[in-house]
């Protein structure tokens, strides 16, 4: 077994596809094929079955998908370390996060980070958790800002900061000047949720559930900054984290808290499991930590509104 054969392993399962790894790597389908036959011999077992017409490894083809990835890690990580002997003058810096969180926070967190690592290349993405959760896996990200909580044995979890979630409504909306908001008083509404399967919509669904609130009507949506027009045009409520509805960046809505439960939600940073950690990814946090102070202030909402 060598790093080559490992490599065209890697990609046939990222691509799903032997002709497809080929044209990644720039070798024939043949050259693919004949170095997981030989993978396969070496290990006793095959790598691939196909169910479907799809290529779906086996057991042992599991295994060694994730000590693969473990493997490739380590190389990058190495090849980072031997760089960082130096100061931090070059580099690339991968990062993800939920779409509330690049919008709220990576702004500021960047500016300053890039002002000390002017020659370091950030690169963002954004998506759902399982989405970037995939990604951390599959080392194509250094890090991640996700709600919290989840487990996974190969992820270091640090939790950053906590939000506030707050109900939004349209400023003409019958709950915008109601003196106090039950929980009750929501049911009659079309809500507008996270979407299935996030943390966020998750720790909703249990509020809800043990509050006993039913929605008649719902939408589900991705993006917090979809919800907000649609919430402002009158066409449902939400409730959101406090900093997209702080000050400016409100919408013309209006946000208020609902009587006697305050919500919140856990943020935390995450990344793939190693007992070395990138001087990109450290100088990072530590600016985070530094700048901590200013976050924490905007994500609880003052008492004058709700």
């Amino acid at each position: 077994m060598d790093l080559r054969q490992l490599e065209m392993f890697r990609a046939v399962v990222e691509t799903g596809s032997f002709t497809k790894a080929g044209q990644r790597l720039y070798v024939s389908q043949s050259a693919v094929s004949r170095q997981i036959s030989l993978l396969e011999h070496e290990l006793g077992a095959p790598l691939f079955q196909r169910v479907h017409r799809r290529l779906v490894l086996t057991p042992t083809g599991k295994i060694l998908s994730h000590h693969a990835l473990r493997i490739f890690h380590e190389m990058r990580l190495l090849s980072t370390a031997l760089t960082d002997l130096g100061e931090l003058q070059k580099g690339r810096l991968q990062l993800a996060g939920g779409m509330s969180v690049c919008t709220y926070l990576f702004p500021e967190l960047l500016k300053v980070y890039n002002d000390a690592y002017p020659n370091i290349e950030v690169r963002i993405a954004t998506g759902v958790t399982e989405e970037l959760l995939r990604m951390l896996r599959e080392d194509k990200t250094d890090l991640a800002l996700l709600t919290l909580p989840f487990h996974d044995p190969d992820l270091e979890v640090t939790p950053a900061l906590r939000e506030e979630l707050v109900l939004v409504t349209n400023p003409l909306h019958p709950l915008a000047t109601k003196a106090q908001i039950e929980f009750c008083d929501l049911a009659p509404y079309t809500f507008i949720h996270f979407e299935p399967g996030s943390n966020t919509r998750k720790l909703l669904d249990r509020t809800f559930e043990e509050e006993g609130v039913v929605f008649e009507n719902t939408m589900e949506l991705q993006n917090v900054e979809i919800t907000k027009p649609l919430v402002a045009h009158g066409l449902g409520i939400s409730i959101i984290p406090y900093p997209a509805v702080a000050g400016k960046r409100n919408g013309g809505l209006v946000w208020r808290r609902i009587t006697g439960r305050r919500i919140f939600r856990e943020v935390g940073w995450v990344r793939l499991k190693s007992e070395y950690t990138p001087k990109a990814v450290s100088a990072l946090l530590q600016i985070f930590e530094r700048l901590k102070h200013r976050f924490a202030e905007r994500e609880t909402a003052p008492a004058s509104q709700g």
